[in-house]
C-alpha cells in the first residue's frame, strides 16, 4: 500500500499572524457634579473677593446711568478714562440733553457705537429733564421707561447709586458662570436673573453680581477658565467646559 501523505500544516499569512492590539478604553467620563450650593458659593466668593464692588467711577445717580450706558460692549476701564472730561462738559442730565449731538459723538468715540450711543445719552437725558426734572427715578419700571435704558442698566443704578435690591445684574460674566456652575439652564439674560434672585437673598443680589463677574475676569475666562487652580474645583459642575483627561 502506497505511504499515507502526512498533512502539512500551511503557514499563517501575514495577515492571520499579526495579533491585534486590544481596542483603547474609551475615556471615562468625569462624574456629572450637582450645581453649586448657593450658600457655599457665596462664601468662597465673598472671601476670594472681600472688597467686590462696582468698577465704574460714578460719583451720583445720573453719572452712574451715563456710564453703564457707555460700558456696553466696552471695558470699565475705558469708560473710566472718558467719564471726567465728559462730565466736565456735560454734568448733568440738563446739560446733555443739550449738548450738539456731534460734539457728544466726539466726546465717546473711544467707547465704541458712539453714535448710537450718543443718541441714546442724548435722548436718556432729554427724557429725565422731562419726565423726571433731571434725577434718575428709584424705581425700575421708572428707569426703564426711559429711552435707551434696559433692565441691566436700571439694576446697576439701583443697586449701587440708591442701594435699592431689584435684581440681579445680568451681564456676560454673570450668565457665563451661572451656566458654567449650574445655576441656570438659561441664555436670556432676564430668565438667568429670574433663576439667580430664587437662589440668592435679596440684600446680597447686587454684591453677588459683582462677585461673579470679579470671578469671571479673574479666573472664569470666556475661552481659557482656569480649572485647574480656582478654589471652586471641588465642587463646579464646569458645565460646557472642556476637561482634560
Amino acid at each position: 500500500m502506497p505511504a499515507t501523505k502526512k498533512a502539512v500544516a500551511k503557514p499563517a499569512s501575514a495577515k492571520q499572524a499579526v495579533t491585534k492590539p486590544p481596542a483603547a478604553k474609551p475615556p471615562a467620563a468625569r462624574t456629572k457634579r450637582p450645581p453649586i450650593e448657593s450658600g457655599l458659593l457665596r462664601k468662597r466668593l465673598k472671601k476670594a473677593y472681600p472688597g467686590a464692588h462696582c468698577a465704574l467711577d460714578f460719583h451720583d445717580a445720573f453719572s452712574l446711568l451715563v456710564m453703564t450706558i457707555l460700558a456696553a460692549q466696552n471695558t470699565d476701564v475705558n469708560v473710566n478714562k472718558v467719564a471726567p472730561d465728559l462730565f466736565a462738559r456735560w454734568p448733568d442730565a440738563r446739560a446733555m440733553s443739550e449738548a450738539e449731538l456731534p460734539e457728544l459723538e466726539k466726546a465717546i468715540y473711544s467707547c465704541g457705537f458712539f453714535r448710537m450711543k450718543a443718541r441714546s445719552l442724548s435722548e436718556m437725558s432729554k427724557d429725565l429733564v422731562e419726565k423726571f426734572g433731571g434725577q434718575p427715578p428709584r424705581t425700575l419700571e421708572e428707569l426703564v421707561s426711559l429711552r435707551g435704558v434696559g433692565r441691566k442698566t436700571a439694576n446697576v443704578v439701583l443697586g449701587n447709586a440708591y442701594g435699592i435690591e431689584a435684581g440681579v445684574v445680568v451681564d456676560t460674566h454673570v450668565g457665563r458662570l451661572s451656566r458654567r456652575m449650574g445655576l441656570t439652564k438659561q441664555a436670556d439674560p432676564v430668565k438667568v436673573e429670574q433663576d439667580l434672585v430664587k437662589l440668592v437673598p435679596r440684600e446680597e443680589w447686587t454684591l453677588f453680581s459683582h462677585l461673579l463677574i470679579d470671578h469671571g475676569r479673574q479666573v472664569c475666562d470666556a475661552k481659557k477658565p482656569l480649572c485647574s487652580t480656582c478654589f471652586l474645583n471641588d465642587v463646579c459642575p464646569r458645565v460646557g467646559v472642556k476637561v482634560s483627561a
